[in-house]
């Protein structure tokens, strides 16, 4: 009998099945509260709160993971740009106390002054929680990393 693998993403335990892209240092993963279709995350494998906690090697293979993955989400959502986001500590938005970089499919009047994806980024904003989305069902994420994973196979 096979069990399934859990990853952790901080204090989070993150699914096998919300996994999309491994590779030597990261996951590629579905995002629990999406701002955009697409949006997911690109974390390290190892729990590392910073960007400067991470070796050489696995910065490189963030930014590596993160052009792949870019690349292919953004067709599979027809996007025409990217917006890719790392929020590296509490001051700055991150939520989430594990390096991790966001990847969002974009196009044209997306967002009626561009600068405002980071304004849904900071669901801290002006000292609020003002963050509304609803978290997405275990399985509507399981479908979504589906959906992807075969992007990569």
């Amino acid at each position: 009998m096979r069990f399934p693998k859990v990853y952790q993403f901080g204090p989070i335990s993150i699914p096998e099945t919300q996994v999309f892209y491994t590779s030597q240092h990261c996951l590629g993963l579905v995002n629990l509260k999406p701002i955009a279709p697409g949006h997911v995350l690109v974390i390290s494998k190892r729990v590392a709160t910073r960007l400067h906690d991470l070796s050489p090697e696995e910065a490189s293979d963030m930014m590596i993971s993160a052009q792949k993955i870019g690349h292919a989400i953004e067709k599979y959502y027809n996007g025409t740009s990217l917006t890719m986001a790392i929020q590296d500590g509490p001051q700055a938005g991150q939520s989430v106390p594990h390096v991790h970089m966001h990847l969002i499919p974009r196009r044209q009047g997306d967002w009626a002054n561009n600068d405002d994806i980071y304004d849904e980024l900071d669901n801290k904003k002006k000292g609020v929680d003002n963050d509304e989305r609803k978290p997405r069902s275990t399985e509507e994420m399981k479908e979504e990393a589906d959906r992807l994973r075969a992007l990569f196979e």
